[in-house]
C-alpha cells in the first residue's frame, strides 16, 4: 500500500493506526522507517525518531515533541542520540557547514534535504526517508508530516542534500581476516 503524503492527511491514512506517544502513526509509516534500505543502525534510529514525531505541531523555535518543532528543531531532535553529529540550530547553518554534499540520485535515509522558501538562502530542512519521501516540520499551522520530492513545490525549492551521519565501519560478520606469519 502506498503511503499517503498529502498535507491534509499527514498522518498516513492507509493501514491500521498504532498509538505512539500522543500521536497516531500508521503501521505503514513505521514500516517505512524500519525498512531494510536504511543502511545503518544510526540512520534507522534517526529516521525512526523523526517519524515518531509525526503529528507534533509546528512551533517556531520548537525543539521537543511536547512543545512542538520547527524544521531544524526536528532535525536536531532526530539526531540527538548520534554523538558524532553536533548540528547547529538553524537550517542555513546546517547547510553551510556540516556533512558531505550528496547527489539527489544517491540519497539515503537519514540524509538532510535543504530548501529555500521565499528567500535566496536555505531556510528549510527535512530528513530523507527513501523513495523520494521526507519528514519535516513544514510551517505555522501545520504539524510534522511526510512529504515527497515529487511534488512540484518541493522539487522547485530543493537546493542541496547532505550526509551528516558518519560512515560506519564494515561489519566483522562475514569478514575474512588474513594473518601473515
Amino acid at each position: 500500500m502506498p503511503l499517503e503524503t498529502s498535507s491534509k492527511k499527514s498522518r498516513a491514512t492507509k493501514g491500521k493506526k498504532a498509538k505512539m506517544g500522543s500521536h497516531k502513526i500508521s503501521e505503514n509509516t513505521v514500516a517505512l522507517a524500519n525498512a531494510g534500505q536504511m543502511g545503518t543502525k544510526q540512520s534507522s534510529n534517526v529516521v525512526n525518531r523523526a517519524v515518531k514525531a509525526i503529528g507534533t505541531p509546528y512551533r517556531w523555535g520548537g525543539t521537543s515533541p511536547t512543545k512542538g518543532f520547527d524544521c531544524s528543531g526536528l532535525v536536531k531532535y532526530a539526531f540527538n542520540d548520534v554523538s558524532e553529529v553536533d548540528l547547529p540550530r538553524t537550517s542555513n547553518a546546517m547547510a553551510e557547514g556540516h556533512g558531505q554534499k550528496v547527489d539527489r540520485k544517491d540519497l539515503k535515509p537519514g540524509d538532510l534535504l535543504f530548501f529555500n522558501i521565499k528567500s535566496r538562502q536555505v531556510n528549510h530542512v527535512a530528513i530523507y526517508l527513501g523513495d523520494d519521501r521526507f519528514v519535516h516540520a513544514p510551517r505555522r499551522g501545520k504539524a510534522v508530516t511526510i512529504d515527497t520530492l515529487k511534488k512540484p513545490y518541493w522539487d522547485s525549492h530543493y537546493v542541496v542534500a547532505k550526509r551528516v551521519l558518519p560512515k560506519q565501519p564494515p561489519s566483522k560478520k562475514g569478514t575474512v581476516r588474513i594473518a601473515q606469519r
